[in-house]
């Protein structure tokens, strides 16, 4: 029995997504939050990794029960005038037991339509950047989730040079190199536009990201808009295959995972299936 969760969290006080020995992580809480409620040792699969301090408001993730696991989760009586439905309600059980204010919360559990897998399946992942400049100034309620930047950046300058990367290509210059992965990466959108608080903010979608990718994207947007670099500098980069000082990689605190796309219902195993053997070549 496959079920999906919607989970978002703050990053600030977690060492990333992923498991690690002695150090708080998104998976270790939410995967020791589902054995209090469900028992054994389940086991979690996510959309995206993300790292330390990076924050998500969209982040999927999927785990499968076993036999022991769906009957402790089904015998549960709802109380009166609650919802029957065990799978719909365990996002709020598993709330209950990290806590009321808890910097992570599954905001919805279902059953996995079939074929679904959340990291294999997804053919999209949206992030945004918040930057504050000194047109915006500092907001102190704002510190856990925007960059600050003490200067006055040229937001069309940035946008332009976004826009210039969409496409097919190899990020190499971009992204942290990891042995045997691939940087071979379709960026479906980039830009750039301020809020109504003069905030910077940066969407970027793709179909997946390597290491590092999209802050230091927005670390080579930073230097345009700051005009050390031109415009078409970040293409040259892009192109040139090899990390250059000029882009640095922003923190991590002004970086969101917002959404995660997936395919109609009918599609998804097919979907899991291509993204697989992609990796396996790659």
């Amino acid at each position: 029995m496959r079920i999906r969760l919607d989970i978002a969290y703050d990053g600030t006080h977690f060492r990333g997504w992923a498991r690690q020995p002695g150090l708080r992580t998104v998976q270790e809480t939410l995967e020791s939050a589902l054995a209090r409620v469900l028992g054994g040792d389940p086991r979690l699969v996510v959309a995206g990794r993300t790292d330390a301090g990076v924050h998500a408001t969209g982040q999927v993730a999927h785990v499968d029960l076993d036999e022991a696991q769906r009957q402790r989760l089904f015998s549960r009586r709802p109380r009166a005038g609650a919802a029957a439905d065990p799978v719909g309600i365990l996002a709020a059980r598993l709330s209950g037991v990290v806590g009321a204010y808890s910097d992570v919360v599954v905001s919805r559990s279902a059953l996995a339509p079939e074929g679904f897998d959340a990291r294999f399946s997804a053919v999209w992942r949206r992030y945004e950047y918040r930057i504050a400049d000194s047109v915006s100034g500092y907001d102190p309620l704002e510190r856990h989730r925007t960059t600050t930047v003490r200067a006055v950046l040229d937001g069309e300058a940035m946008d332009a040079a976004a826009r210039s990367l969409i496409g097919l290509h190899d990020f190499a210059a971009y992204c942290k190199p990891r042995e045997e992965a691939t940087t071979i990466r379709t960026l479906l959108e980039f830009d750039w536009r301020r809020d109504r608080d003069g905030v910077l903010l940066a969407q970027v979608k793709a179909d997946a990201f390597c290491h590092s990718m999209v802050r230091a994207l927005v670390g080579g947007c930073v230097a345009v808009g700051e005009g050390r670099l031109d415009p078409g500098d970040l293409l040259e980069i892009r192109d040139g295959l090899e990390r250059v000082p000029e882009v640095k990689v922003l923190a991590a605190r002004g970086l969101t995972l917002t959404a995660v796309g997936y395919p109609d219902d009918e599609l998804l195993a097919q979907r899991a299936e291509q993204t697989r053997a992609r990796r396996d070549r790659e």
